[in-house]
């Protein structure tokens, strides 16, 4: 027998679908066929017997993250991944190409190959083709997938044209390095969305003796328009006998639609990494059983499926478990997805043999791609109020002489970042200063809460969110990010001017001001949108462990910098280790925060300021040295006795010996904290 044996069963008139079996020594796959993604050799919380009960016959590991954890040697002491991990189906390889893009500020790339830094130790690694061949041959995979360098699909032609040429050179290099290995691999077409590069791209790799042909950078930032029409021109360019593989989709929506252009293999952690979020995929659409409107559901998840979660839970326990984050909620809607994504791929297979499968996906488009506030057997939270042109009125667009466009509130001329590029600053000043990265690292049982207080063009939301995204590990640790605004027209507007506002340029934050919440793909990241006063929401979210304290200042949002205000933020938090990061250093904020109870201390300068203002819980003050935070001291204590202006706006006359008390007798200031 070849490396890798393809029999083409049938195909579908009036479509490209094909079925197929994948054959090799280990046994036979039929096609199309959907590989869950066991990054650590296992897929997060399903033991493998569970995962062929549900349907599995191939799965997808990968070799960059093998590579550093349990190390090459391991596998050829123990016999290989199969044996180790106890599966008896087969195993492809990704290369760790994909990984490498995903650390963009942690890698360089050269001929050579990618030089990266390990994530658990900090080591220097170099992976270049030979190396990933050689990891994943002593993985033991059955499929071996060549290095590529993937760029986002948005890149520039040049950019594109460049990274593609070089998966071409490092394909040549992983033949060689496979040498007679009896293993089949794979080659990767790239090009981004440009039609004549994935054209050329076609033509070499599949000049070159592989087993089988992957589409690989999509599904990194393109629209869904663009990523369907490359991968039927990329489809039609590869052979007939041999796999097809998008590499990194999908939805199941996205799934039907590339089997209708010919596609046979996908790999994505969608099912995994949103039954995270309590998302689950149903026969009648989409489900997220993290909504309060199933808190009291008896039904089960779905009448029509007979997985554990369904049989034997309903959907009122479901939600309880997500909204408790259990591993056992994590773990059955992991289990219900994958069933759903392998019988929706037995069925596509079966219509294509059938000869029906153009009626199945006509049938099956409307289903796929139900949202679950478009579900009938739901009711649907009431849309939100839109805010008319009048809202609007309120706030303008302002560039700067830097270039970088600012969102201003009319009336009092005060504008949102008005001395620094609004991203940098987010940036800076929240995303960095927070150290939202190290906090990722943390306890990944427990969801990372970030409260952004005031929205206004979703600068510091959308920063967060890259960061987040930017490691691309579908089992980091859980993040919300619950912003605030009183009055969205400011997002509005720079929404309608998104050729100014770069960071907007992505379906996020139209979706969050839609429909008040947006899921990563990517990562487990829910981002959830509060409209209305923020001391009336605040309760609504759950307890933060950084808060980005971005409203406009006193003099235009008076009620948020009163010392009542950041009472009620400190009861939401005082029991948690819980960061604050404001841009505003005056005496009356800091006021106001010591008075109720947060240590405070100065923080990083931004724009034209010196210095910012960083306020931290009990708990936090604590981790204060480690975290490199620098507390008022009593130098700041005699400033503020001799301040004309010492007290936020809510502290009369009547009340100026018990906040002055408060702040006096502060243990921040006793020589006593034990930080």
């Amino acid at each position: 027998m070849a490396r890798l044996g393809f029999r083409l069963d049938a195909t579908a008139s009036g479509t490209r679908a094909r079925a197929g079996v994948l054959e090799t020594r280990r046994g036979a796959v039929e096609t199309p066929v959907f590989m869950p993604v066991g990054t650590h050799a296992t897929v997060k919380g399903i033991r493998p017997e569970d995962l062929r009960a549900a349907g599995g016959r191939i799965l997808l590991a990968n070799a960059y993250h093998l590579l550093l954890r349990p190390g090459p040697e391991v596998f050829e002491q123990v016999g290989g991944i199969h044996r180790f991990m106890n599966w008896d189906g087969l195993v492809l390889t990704d290369s760790g190409g994909f990984q490498v893009f995903s650390l963009p500020n942690d890698r360089v790339i050269s001929e050579e190959g990618a030089v990266f830094k390990s994530y658990l130790d900090g080591s220097r690694i170099v992976l270049g083709p030979e190396r990933s061949i050689a990891t994943q041959l002593s993985i033991g995979s059955d499929i071996l997938m060549a290095m590529d360098h993937c760029v986002p699909s948005t890149s520039e032609h040049a950019v594109a044209e460049a990274a593609m040429e070089r998966t071409h050179r490092w394909a040549v290099r992983s033949l060689e390095a496979r040498g007679d290995a009896e293993v089949a691999l794979f080659g990767i077409v790239q090009g981004a969305c440009f039609d004549d590069l994935r054209e050329r791209s076609a033509a070499a790799i599949t000049a070159l003796p592989f087993d089988g042909y992957a589409i690989g950078g999509l599904a990194v930032g393109e629209s869904k328009e663009e990523r369907e029409r490359c991968t039927a021109l990329a489809s039609d360019l590869l052979p007939e006998d041999r796999p097809r593989y998008l590499m990194g989709v999908g939805m199941p929506i996205d799934l039907l639609e590339a089997v209708d252009r010919g596609i046979d293999m996908f790999d994505c952690t969608i099912p995994s990494l949103l039954a995270r979020q309590g998302v689950a995929f149903t026969s009648r659409g989409r489900v997220d059983v993290f909504r309060g409107v199933y808190k009291r559901d008896e039904r089960p998840l779905d009448f029509s499926c007979a997985c554990p979660a369904c049989g034997s839970y309903t959907r009122a326990y479901l939600h309880h478990l997500t909204k408790a984050t259990e591993p056992l909620g994590w773990s059955l809607l992991t289990l219900h997805n994958l069933r759903f994504y392998h019988g929706l791929m037995a069925s596509m297979r079966e219509h294509v043999v059938r000869g029906t499968f153009a009626a199945f996906r006509d049938e099956q488009r409307p289903l796929l791609g139900r949202t679950d506030e478009e579900h009938p057997a739901v009711t649907s939270k009431p849309r939100r109020r839109r805010l008319g042109e009048d809202a609007l009125e309120r706030f303008e667009v302002r560039v700067s002489a830097g270039g970088f466009a600012s969102i201003a509130d009319r009336a009092s001329g005060e504008v949102m970042h008005s001395s620094i590029d609004p991203s940098i600053e987010s940036r800076e000043l929240y995303v960095e200063q927070g150290r939202v990265r190290d906090r990722l690292r943390e306890d990944p049982t427990a969801p990372l809460v970030i409260w952004d207080v005031g929205l206004g063009a979703a600068h510091n939301a959308m920063a967060a969110l890259a960061c987040c995204e930017a490691s691309g590990n579908p089992e980091q640790r859980p993040v919300q990010i619950v912003s605030f605004e009183n009055d969205a027209g400011s997002l509005r507007l720079a929404l309608r001017n998104a050729h100014r506002f770069p960071h907007l340029q992505c379906a996020a934050p139209n979706h969050v001001l839609r429909f008040g919440e947006w899921r990563s793909e990517l990562v487990p990241l829910v981002w959830t949108f509060l409209e209305g006063d923020f001391l009336d929401r605040l309760v609504d979210a759950p307890t933060p462990d950084l808060i980005f304290y971005d409203p406009f200042s006193a003099k235009t949002d008076t009620a948020l910098w009163t010392l009542a205000c950041f009472e009620r933020v400190y009861a939401a938090c005082a029991g948690n280790d819980t960061e604050l990061f404001t841009y505003s250093a005056s005496t009356a904020a800091r006021t106001a925060l010591l008075a109720a109870g947060f240590f405070v201390g100065v923080g990083a300068p931004t724009g034209s300021r010196p210095e910012t203002t960083l306020a931290l819980t009990p708990r936090a003050a604590r981790r204060a040295r480690v975290r490199g935070r620098r507390l008022l001291d009593e130098q700041w204590l005699g400033r503020w006795r001799r301040s004309h202006a010492p007290f936020p706006a809510d502290v009369g006359e009547g009340d100026v010996d018990r906040v002055r008390e408060r702040v006096e007798g502060h243990e921040q200031f006793s020589g006593e904290a034990r930080l």
